[in-house]
Order: structure tokens, then C-alpha cells, then sequence
């Protein structure tokens, strides 16, 4: 296994979060794609066809198929791949957003014919892609059993697992833990 894989466990619901947000938007990006190559639009005309209220042309369907695929191989592969693709593709989108934001008034160099709609749909999309794959990873107040948490404290992680073992240990064998009093389980020195 690699660092990667050590850091986030496969079965870990995270994963899942990754996964499926990344698998979706690659399939919708995938479907606008195919779409736009159906309109025989040229490939890198300024003009566009209107597929699923935005603009399109050969350029913009080919990089959408592309970039689905790129998202649903990373919700297969999964775990801190799955999340790390998501983050860069996220935002990639919301770069082309702003890039071609100041390409909208000049056709001669729009050469992926984006208009309004399209800029509002790679600055949602990136956002929400982003979200998918910081979700779990940048935030405050992560669960202890988070991996990314683990990671960031392992000396503290390491004393709670310590906890963790010896509390199942004296459990099995039907001693209380040190410290804790029968009439207030759990709390420590409590009486």
C-alpha cells in the first residue's frame, strides 16, 4: 500500500463522498459532451450551439468528455485519489470561469464559444466538485476517527487508540477502566 492509501481506510465514508460527487459530475460533463459533438458544430467555431442552455463547440465537448473521464476514473480508483482529483478539476473549473468571464466580449479569441451560462456553470460545478473533495478533509472540529485529523495528531491519536485497546481489554475481562467510578461510568475520577 502506499501513504496514500494508508491515510484513508477503502471502507472509510468519506470515500464514498468523493466517489459518488466526482462520479456524477464526470457522467454529466460526459453527457454534455457527447451532446455538443451530436450538434456538428465546428471545432473551434466562436459562434456555438446551445446544448443544455449553454454554448458549445467541438473544442468544449471534447474537453468536457475528457475532464468526465478523468473525474470517473478517480471515483473508481476512490479514496485520497478520488478527493485530490476532485479538488484540482474543481478548480480548474473555477479558473476557466473567471478566464473566460473576460473572454465573453471578444469572439475572435472565445475560441470555446463560452457565454454567461457557461461561466455560471464552471464556477457552480467547480465549487461544488471542490466541496466534494476538501468535504472531510479541510475544516474545523474534525471526529477523532477522521483520518486527516489522525494525520494532523498522531501523538493524540495514538494515546486515544492506546485508550481505546486497553478499555476493550479490561472490558472483555470484566474490570473497569482506570480511574472511572461505577456509579458515573465513562467519567474520569467522577464519584
Amino acid at each position: 500500500m502506499t501513504g496514500l492509501d494508508e491515510a484513508l481506510p477503502v471502507d472509510h465514508r468519506l470515500g464514498q463522498v468523493y466517489r459518488y460527487g466526482g462520479g456524477f459530475m464526470g457522467v454529466a460533463l460526459i453527457v454534455f459532451g457527447v451532446l455538443g459533438f451530436t450538434n456538428n458544430v465546428g471545432f473551434f467555431s466562436t459562434t456555438g450551439r446551445q446544448v443544455a442552455g449553454m454554448s458549445t463547440n467541438g473544442a468544449l465537448s471534447l474537453i468536457s468528455v475528457v475532464v468526465g473521464a478523468i473525474l470517473i476514473i478517480g471515483a473508481i480508483i476512490g479514496g485520497n485519489t478520488a478527493s485530490t482529483v476532485n479538488i484540482v478539476v474543481g478548480a480548474l473549473f473555477v479558473i476557466s470561469g473567471f478566464v473566460n468571464l473576460g473572454l465573453i466580449g471578444t469572439p475572435d479569441i472565445n475560441y470555446l464559444s463560452f457565454k454567461m451560462p457557461n461561466v455560471i456553470f464552471s464556477f457552480v460545478v467547480g465549487l461544488l466538485v471542490m466541496t466534494f473533495g476538501l468535504y472531510g478533509r479541510v475544516s474545523g472540529h474534525l471526529p477523532h476517527d477522521n483520518p486527516y485529523w489522525r494525520a494532523r495528531h498522531p501523538d493524540e491519536a495514538a494515546r486515544e487508540d492506546a485508550f481505546r485497546s486497553r478499555a476493550s481489554v479490561l472490558a472483555r475481562d470484566g474490570a473497569s477502566a482506570v480511574g472511572t467510578s461505577p456509579s458515573r461510568p465513562g467519567i474520569a475520577g467522577g464519584h
